[in-house]
């Protein structure tokens, strides 16, 4: 990936800055324009680009630099990764910095395009207010978001071993998956650590199972006799070992983040009070969004942001091309998405709002709309501490679709196919 995917904030852009400093930034090195007014030709600028390495002490000589130079603000583009050591550095000696999509300022086609001409041309904008902040939380919950994203990334690869797990059993003809819905309780890894000592006797195994799974004894001789060899247990024990490790990993984060979540703790507990989302996602979410909702003019705007609203693509009052939500931060889609799923389980609002939606228009649609409610909710939930969800209530529907509205409605369908109805009450 070339850069870090960033999106703007609002739509009100910098003011025009006396004296500002454009970064274009690689791994080893940095070019860095800084513009200040001219002392001999008023209205005009003189520039100086100076060349940096990306080590402590001399991104530590650059921010002396900065400071001594007065710059007022310092723009940098999102380049992979190698932005955050700069930014971290630059921020701790109080500078102002904003972050920018590179797609927000592509250099001008025709033109030569060197280090130092983006660095040159970033300056250019970032003096005459013309670029957008991408959205940078404070430290605090950097250090969250960090953790959370560590759990989400071992999740996911504890999932793809489990689902490893399981196509090596499927090899060995063993259809355990079938007739458990998780191979992975009890009953389930008691079966495989058996298999993997050496027994192959599917009444032997079968026999393991505990509590509901025991109705289920002679479907699972069935599904436990197969092919399974020495050559098979040696891969599942590899495969189960490596769970055992991300479960204690996840363990570790999980900790961690509690004491990292802190200071936010009442947010949290908000955000916990929404239909789906437990104290894990709500950190994430926190992590992702942080608290601070003034970054965030509007709902619409943190909608906006994380990709949760239909793009809008308009020419001589036409829409044109798809109106697909783009891709935003994977890591809150993640979070919201598997949220938004989880509501289904529920007697609630957004629940039956899901349900009704994944009807009529598709559980992926369905799982965008009720993410984009969840998203809201955040916001005036964060936007108010003394603000707790609300909910409709499962029957929020069946409530206000009342018995007249009903009869209006059949009315109003006749009445559009020609006929004209006549109503009586029934004795």
């Amino acid at each position: 990936m070339g850069y870090e995917r960033v999106s703007w904030i609002g739509d009100d852009e910098q003011g025009e800055v006396a004296k500002v400093a454009g970064l274009d930034l690689g791994k080893a090195e940095l070019v860095c324009c800084v513009r200040t007014p001219s002392a001999t030709q008023p209205g005009r600028a003189d520039r100086q680009t100076t060349t940096w390495t990306t080590m402590t002490n001399s991104l530590t000589g650059l921010a002396n630099h900065l400071v001594e130079t007065g710059v007022e603000l310092v723009a940098m583009e999102a380049t992979s990764d190698y932005w955050k050591p700069v930014f971290y550095l630059l921020e701790a000696h109080g500078l102002n910095l904003i972050l920018v999509n590179a797609k927000h300022f592509k250099h001008l086609p025709g033109r030569p395009k060197t280090d130092k001409l983006d660095s040159q041309w970033l300056a250019r904008l970032a003096g005459k207010g013309l670029l957008r902040p991408s959205f940078v939380p404070p430290p605090g919950i950097r250090a969250l978001r960090d953790l959370t994203r560590d759990r989400a990334d071992l999740v996911d690869q504890r999932t793809a071993n489990k689902n490893r797990v399981e196509k090596l059993l499927e090899d060995a003809c063993i259809k355990l998956s079938v007739v458990a819905s998780d191979i992975f309780g009890v009953s389930g890894r008691a079966m495989m650590e058996a298999l993997i000592a050496g027994q192959r006797d599917p009444a032997v195994l079968a026999d393991m199972a505990r509590t509901r799974l025991r109705l289920k004894i002679p479907q699972l001789r069935e599904a436990l006799t197969g092919m399974f060899t020495d050559r098979h247990g040696f891969r599942l024990r590899l495969l189960l070992d490596r769970i055992d490790v991300f479960d204690a990993d996840i363990e570790k984060l999980e900790c961690a983040i509690d004491a990292a979540i802190e200071p936010y703790a009442h947010q949290r507990d908000q955000l916990d009070t929404i239909p789906g989302v437990d104290k894990i996602s709500a950190a994430a979410i926190i992590g992702e969004i942080g608290v601070d909702m003034s970054r965030f003019p509007t709902a619409a705007n943190l909608v906006s942001w994380a990709k949760y609203a239909p793009g809008v693509n308009q020419s001589a009052g036409k829409s044109k091309g798809s109106r697909s939500t783009g891709k935003g931060n994977k890591y809150l889609a993640r979070t919201i998405g598997l949220a938004a799923v989880a509501t289904r389980q529920t007697k609630s609002f957004l629940g039956e709002r899901y349900r009704r939606l994944s009807r009529r228009i598709g559980k992926k649609k369905a799982q965008v709309a009720i993410g984009r409610s969840m998203l809201v909710g955040a916001w005036h939930l964060l936007s108010d501490p003394a603000s707790n969800w609300n909910d409709l209530g499962a029957d929020h529907y069946t409530r206000t679709h009342s018995s007249e509205r009903a009869k209006q409605g059949h009315l109003k369908a006749l009445e559009t196919l020609g006929y004209t109805v006549t109503l009586q009450p029934a004795a």
